[in-house]
């Protein structure tokens, strides 16, 4: 068995705005071999294929990655909702960690509508217990969104049970845009005021438009090695995935009584108490974080689902600055989805990238200084939450 697994290469194409974007197969296919060229090896010495994605038809990974090349290998297509790609990731490490392949390429990719997330109406849905969770605990509002109203429902309650106001959630909006003034990457990056994302147009509960990632679409990817095959190959600037939990629902997300589980944060909590435990370190030991910010109340959730801060302590975090440069993890380097956007299938393994390059110390104009350790964050409703731990190697 490989005691390691190694990140060799990330790639990923900037996002676009619907419409504005190229087709799914072909931004696939560009993030594959990025980071196939950023690692400096073939696709030929790739054994298994993992493509998440939620949006699509059976074998989409199979359109993509043909045109990257034909070699017979298992390609498995994975649909895990907004931690679609995280779970390709997942599944490309326990490939790698378990002897079976030596190399492993992970891909996300989404193409999006502009609007709402678009849902199927012939079938059981995937959100009912949700629903019905949100339902029984403050009532349903069926002239809103239906993601809105599960985050700004959250956020509510996140108010209510430590205090503050709404403008907490702002300030997470215009620390996601001061970080994305300095990544080529983001989608927007023209800095905002606090009275601007306050102002902006009201969504739901506690939410205006400027505390909404946008839905956008794109492409990211991820090659995973073993320790042996990096040796005999010479490959540098490795970053290894030394924990990584995936966590599903378990009853205490929709019978608990709490919106902010019904959002993810028990999963999450299972999820990161096992990649610590993996990678034997805690939250302190990290010097930057790459989490789940698909609405700003969520990065406030999440701060306290990492461990980041102590319950209740999420706006002393943010006053005393230590959720940026200059403070203790800096979060969401990369401006988030918030600023970067979020293409369902693509953010996990975008995060990854952008975790990879601070720790290579490649980040540019935003490197974190001294990153050694970083911490990955991706939840998906339905559900599953994963929590990475990556480490220089």
């Amino acid at each position: 068995m490989s005691n390691k697994a190694l990140i060799a290469g990330v790639g990923m194409v900037k996002f676009a705005k619907p419409g504005k974007n190229e087709m799914y197969d072909v931004m696939g296919a560009k993030a594959a071999l990025a980071a196939l060229e950023d690692a400096g090896v073939p696709y030929s010495a790739v054994q298994q294929a993992f493509v998440g994605y939620v949006y699509g038809n059976t074998c989409s990974g199979q359109t993509a990655l043909y045109s990257v090349g034909m070699t017979h290998i298992p390609i498995i297509n994975v649909n895990n909702a907004c931690a679609s790609g995280s779970s390709a990731i997942y599944l490309a490490r326990q490939a790698v960690l378990s002897g079976q392949v030596e190399v492993a390429l992970a891909l996300g990719f989404e193409q999006m509508s502009a609007g709402a997330l678009a849902v199927d109406d012939d079938r059981t849905p995937i959100t009912w217990r949700l629903d019905a969770a949100v339902q029984s605990i403050c009532g349903w509002d069926d002239n809103a969104p239906q993601a809105p109203q599960y985050f700004g429902s959250a956020g509510n309650e996140y108010l209510k049970r430590h205090g503050g106001t709404p403008e907490l959630f702002a300030q997470v909006s215009v620390k996601a845009r001061s970080h994305a003034l300095r990544n080529p990457y983001a989608l927007f990056s023209e800095p905002l005021t606090l009275e601007q994302v306050m102002t902006s147009t009201p969504i739901f509960g506690p939410l205006t438009k400027l505390m909404c990632c946008p839905p956008t679409c794109g492409a990211a990817a991820t090659l995973i090695v073993s320790e042996a095959y990096a040796r005999k190959h010479g490959l540098g600037q490795l970053v290894e995935i030394a924990g990584m939990g995936l966590a599903t629902d378990g009853p205490g997300s929709f019978d608990s009584g709490s919106l902010i589980n019904v959002v993810g944060d028990q999963m999450g909590r299972i999820a990161a108490r096992e990649a610590y435990e993996q990678a034997g370190i805690g939250p302190e030991d990290a010097q930057l974080v790459e989490l789940h910010d698909c609405f700003a109340p969520n990065e406030i959730i999440s701060y306290e689902t990492l461990g980041l801060c102590p319950e209740g302590g999420a706006a002393k975090f943010m006053a005393d600055g230590d959720n940026t440069y200059g403070g203790r993890i800096v979060t969401n380097p990369s401006g988030g989805l918030l600023s970067k956007g979020h293409p369902l299938g693509a953010t996990g393994p975008a995060q990854i990238a952008e975790l990879t390059w601070h720790l290579r110390g490649r980040a540019g104009a935003r490197q974190v200084p001294n990153a050694r350790v970083g911490i990955q964050h991706n939840v998906g409703l339905g559900g599953a939450g994963v929590v990475t731990v990556l480490k220089r190697a």
